[in-house]
C-alpha cells in the first residue's frame, strides 16, 4: 500500500484482484467471408470461436484509493494505465475480482456528452448537465469555464461548431467543463498532454484544488513532470501488472531507473 496510516480515511475506490481480457477476432479469411462465416456456423455451439484471441489488458491489479488523493498512472504505451481506468469508470466489465467505487467516477466528466455538431457554447451547458449541474450553475460558471479553456483568446471560438476545434482546442474545453464542478472521482487520461504549457500549469493548479475538495483524482501522463507537480501517490502498470503504488518521487525514481524515461 502507498500508506500504512488508513485510519480514518475514507476509500473512494477499492480494486480488488482486477483482471480486464479483451477478446479479439482475427483470422479466417476475413469478418464478413463466406468461408468465416460457414466456419462460425460449424463451430457454433462447441465451446469458444476459433480465431477469437484473448488480449489480458489488466492483471490481478489491487490498490485503495483514499479521499483527497491525486494518484498517476505511469507505464509504457500498452501497459493497462487506460484500461484500468475505463474499469473503473464502469465502462469495461472485469473478467474476474472486483472494482468498489463510493460516489460517482468521471472519466474526463463530459467526454461522451459533447457533440461535434453544436458550438462550444452549447457544448458547455451540454457538458454540465451531462455532470448534473443545474442551468443556473452552468450560468454561473459559464465564463470562468470559457476562461480557463483559452479558446477565445484568439477569437470568438466557443460560438463555432466543435468540428471547427484542433485536437487541442477540443482537449481544453473538455477539460475546463469537467473540472468547473467538485468530482467524488475524477479520472483524466491524457488531457493535459494536448494543451500548451500555460494551459497545463492553470491545469495542474486545478487538479490540486479538487484533491483539496476532498475528491480523488486518478491522472495518466506520459509527462513526469505533470505527475510530480499534482499527484501524491503513483501506481506504476506493466504488461497489465501493478509493478509498484507509492509516494509519487519513490515511485517515478525507481521508473526511471528502469526505463530511462
Amino acid at each position: 500500500m502507498a500508506d500504512d496510516n488508513t485510519a480514518g480515511r475514507v476509500p473512494t475506490v477499492i480494486a480488488d484482484d482486477v483482471h480486464i481480457v479483451y477478446r479479439v477476432n482475427g483470422g479466417g479469411g476475413g469478418k464478413g467471408s463466406a468461408t468465416a462465416a460457414l466456419s462460425r456456423i460449424l463451430r457454433r455451439g462447441k465451446g469458444e470461436e476459433r480465431g477469437v484471441r484473448k488480449v489480458h489488458a489488466v492483471r490481478g491489479v489491487t490498490f485503495t484509493a483514499y479521499r483527497g488523493e491525486a494518484i498517476g498512472l505511469i507505464g509504457t504505451n500498452g501497459s493497462g494505465k487506460s484500461t484500468l481506468l475505463r474499469a473503473i469508470a464502469g465502462l469495461l466489465p472485469t473478467e474476474s475480482g472486483s472494482v468498489y467505487t463510493d460516489g460517482q467516477p468521471s472519466l474526463l466528466g463530459v467526454n461522451a456528452a459533447l457533440m461535434s455538431d453544436l458550438t462550444g457554447e452549447r457544448n458547455v451547458v451540454l457538458g454540465g448537465l451531462a455532470m448534473g449541474m443545474s442551468r443556473e450553475e452552468i450560468r454561473e460558471r459559464y465564463d470562468e469555464i470559457v476562461e480557463f479553456s483559452g479558446i477565445n483568446e484568439k477569437g470568438d471560438f466557443i460560438t463555432l461548431p466543435m468540428r471547427t476545434y484542433s485536437s487541442g482546442m477540443a482537449a481544453r474545453l473538455r477539460f475546463s467543463i469537467a473540472a468547473a464542478k467538485s468530482h467524488d472521482v475524477l479520472m483524466i487520461d491524457e488531457a493535459l498532454a494536448t494543451g500548451d504549457r500555460k494551459f497545463q500549469i492553470r491545469s495542474e493548479a486545478r487538479i490540486r484544488e479538487l484533491r483539496k475538495e476532498a475528491g480523488t483524482v486518478f491522472l495518466v501522463s506520459h509527462s513526469n513532470k505533470s505527475i510530480r507537480d499534482t499527484c501524491n501517490r503513483v501506481l506504476w502498470l506493466e504488461k497489465g501488472e501493478l509493478l509498484m503504488d507509492g509516494p509519487t518521487d519513490e515511485v517515478l525514481k525507481a521508473y526511471e531507473r528502469e526505463t530511462g524515461k
